[in-house]
Formats: C-alpha cells, sequence, structure tokens
C-alpha cells in the first residue's frame, strides 16, 4: 500500500524526529511511504518553489493508494493536500496528537482519524484499523 504522508515542517527541520518516527511506524505497519522533506528535498539539501513543490504533492498523492496527514498541527498546505485527495477518492487517514484540534470538515473527508501520544503507538493503531 502506497501512501503519501502530508505534515507540516519547518525551515529549521525541528520536528525532523517526529516525522522519521512516524515513517518507520507507517514503514512498519506495512506502508510503503512517500513524504516531499524526507524523498525530495532531502532535509533542505533541494528547494522547491511553491507552485513545483504542490506540483510534485499533487502528482505524489495521485500515484498513491492513502494520503495519510498528520494534522497535530495545522497548516495551508495540508487542507490544500486534504482537498485534492478527497477529490481524486483518494482515501485520508489523519494522524494526531491526542488534544489536537481537528475541525469538522477534516473528519467529514477522513476515512480514519487516529490520536496518539507518542509516535510509537502509531504502528499498532495502523495495523488495527480496516484498510
Amino acid at each position: 500500500m502506497r501512501a503519501y504522508l502530508a505534515i507540516k515542517f519547518h525551515e529549521d527541520y525541528r520536528n525532523k524526529r517526529l516525522i522519521e518516527e512516524i515513517l518507520d511506524a507507517l514503514d512498519k505497519s506495512g506502508f510503503e511511504t512517500t513524504t516531499i522533506v524526507r524523498d525530495y528535498e532531502k532535509w533542505g539539501k533541494i528547494r522547491f518553489k511553491p507552485k513545483e513543490l504542490m506540483d510534485l504533492a499533487f502528482k505524489l498523492i495521485r500515484e498513491s493508494d492513502f494520503l495519510i496527514i498528520e494534522f497535530s498541527e495545522k497548516g495551508i498546505g495540508l487542507g490544500i493536500e486534504a482537498g485534492y485527495a478527497y477529490s481524486m477518492n483518494i482515501p485520508i487517514i489523519i494522524l494526531a496528537k491526542k488534544g489536537s484540534d481537528i475541525s469538522e470538515t477534516m473528519k467529514g473527508i477522513a476515512k480514519e482519524l487516529i490520536f496518539y501520544e507518542k509516535p510509537e503507538e502509531l504502528e499498532q493503531k495502523l495495523k488495527e484499523i480496516q484498510i
């Protein structure tokens, strides 16, 4: 199962460890993952212009069986990616830390919503969902 991970990332890569832990949990759960920051930007070694970045994201979403969004921290790009995946009938799985505010709109388009305290919990939780 191919999955594109959408997650808000920061210019200083302060959430790099979180991204790696989530990708590891996804891989252990049977997903073949791709994400722009790791696989295409190589953690800041390569930069894309905004249009190039969105075109690449849309291409990767179209090539995926699932869009997985880590939505503990909101971002406009995440909403755009979610809307695009939904319009393409690509199932969306939302991951968020417990206590995160997930909009009703986002809940409405998600196939699954998984809350977690630590990324290590995600492997088991992902294996439990019906996909």
